[in-house]
């Protein structure tokens, strides 16, 4: 610890959120910028935040005389700042529960189901295989799950996420939402949601359990809750939010309802041994968005933009935990390994179940590029990892440095292997881009 840092949280608690307050408008300014130069090279939005946290951490500002990354953000402010990072965080993951769409899973051909299956399925096996060869390096001091079990879950879970937000807004950006190509990717993406958030959820279940009582116990409590969300709470918020309740137009009450609804689902999955992320996703797929979006459509909105706010403090959180300079050069063979795992995992079950079921070379080729797309979903599931000991920090920083090249590649892969004057598709109703990760990203 600093002594400047130490003073800093030395005094009263006046002192330390002073310094969280200027901590908040060093992160807001910091990513501001990053997001301007991220534009500029045709990156998604949330790539500049993203890279902005890192920056902030000791990956490079610890490289300065006097880590003033240890000055800026003190131990004693750090608690305050990971609480707004985790209400942001599940504000966000109400926002994707918010916009899931299952319509997307219903009735899709042979071909979708066996590219969005196969390009999860196989990235995982190899995401676990290679978690256990990287097992002997890991810090078994920073690890609170015992055995390979949790490091390779999470690996495995960590290499099968699509960022379908991040992925919506590239293939917005470069005009493919109306090709085959970017049709399918997206609704490919929308169904890895379901299931990288299903297995996700089973993966904490297994490794937060102690024992076989601990586990039936987070088991049945998600299902559980799972059931009370669906048969009490969905009912209770049709009614209480239908468009003939003398109150449906007062956009406060709707508010408050939802946050407070997010906030406490968020509290249930955590008091059960789940994380908070799953209260909140599980509480925004049940509200009756047809109700709301008749009511009072501004609310999300309102909720959305408050996320925004509040994701870049998790950004500089996650970078703080991110320290490149540490990585020695086992951590460069991991990095290595993790990249090439990553990519050709998703790339190729992307592109074998795609010229399996008859595309064409290039379509496939663009498939599996803009599948191997990461992001913020990406960073969710690999602190889920590290809060629960599956990780150490090592591992952490390579598979965040994995999420950052496989995200930033895309585009120019995009424009080295354009999709082609394929026949564009009639006009279908694209998936909505995830709350947190709209317009601006």
């Amino acid at each position: 610890m600093s002594t400047h840092g130490s003073a800093i949280g030395a005094g009263e608690s006046g002192s330390v959120s002073g310094v969280v307050l200027v901590d908040l408008a060093l992160v807001l300014l910091t990513a501001l910028l990053f997001v301007s130069l991220a534009k500029r090279v045709r990156q998604p939005a949330v790539m500049g935040e993203i890279v902005a946290g890192v920056a902030l951490g000791p990956s490079l500002l610890g490289l300065l005389p006097g880590d003033p990354h240890e000055v800026l953000f003190p131990p004693e402010a750090r608690p305050y700042l990971e609480v707004l990072a985790q209400l942001g965080l599940v504000l966000f993951m109400f926002g994707v529960g918010y916009q899931l769409s299952l319509a997307h899973v219903r009735g899709v051909g042979r071909h979708i189901g066996l590219v969005s299956l196969s390009s999860v399925a196989l990235p995982f096996a190899l995401g676990a295989g290679l978690a256990l060869l990287l097992y002997p390096w890991l810090d078994q001091s920073q690890l609170t799950t015992d055995g390979t079990l949790g490091p390779a879950l999470f690996l495995g879970a960590a290499m099968s996420i699509t960022a379908f937000p991040v992925l919506a807004r590239i293939i917005t950006e470069r005009g493919l939402q109306k090709h085959r190509v970017g049709t399918v990717a997206l609704v490919s993406a929308a169904i890895q949601d379901v299931i990288a958030w299903s297995v996700l959820a089973a993966v904490v279940t297994m490794v937060s359990a102690a024992g076989p009582w601990s586990f039936a116990r987070t088991a049945g409590g998600a299902v559980l809750f799972v059931l009370v969300l669906l048969l009490v709470v969905r009912p209770a918020l049709a009614w209480l939010l239908a468009p003939e309740r003398r109150w449906a137009g007062n956009g406060m009450t709707v508010h408050v309802v939802l946050c407070s609804g997010l906030l406490a689902a968020a509290w249930v999955t955590d008091e059960i041994g789940l994380h908070a992320v799953f209260g909140a996703f599980l509480f925004g797929a049940v509200v009756p968005r047809h109700h709301i979006d008749v009511t009072a459509p501004e609310v999300p909105e309102r909720i959305d933009q408050t996320s925004l706010l509040l994701l870049p403090v998790f950004f500089t959180v996650t970078g703080l935990s991110v320290d490149l300079t540490a990585l020695g050069a086992q951590g460069l063979v991991m990095v290595l390994a993790i990249v090439t795992v990553a990519c050709a995992g998703k790339f190729l079950g992307a592109v074998g179940a795609a010229r399996l079921t008859g595309t064409g070379g290039r379509e496939a080729t663009v498939l599996g590029i803009l599948l191997n797309t990461r992001g913020l979903t990406e960073l969710v599931v690999l602190n889920v990892g590290l809060s629960m000991g599956a990780l150490d920090t090592r591992l952490f920083t390579a598979m965040v440095v994995m999420a950052l090249v496989t995200t930033l590649m895309t585009g120019p892969l995009l424009s080295r292997f354009p999709p082609g004057a394929e026949r564009p598709v009639k006009a279908v109703r694209q998936p909505v881009e995830h709350a947190g990760e709209g317009a601006v990203r």
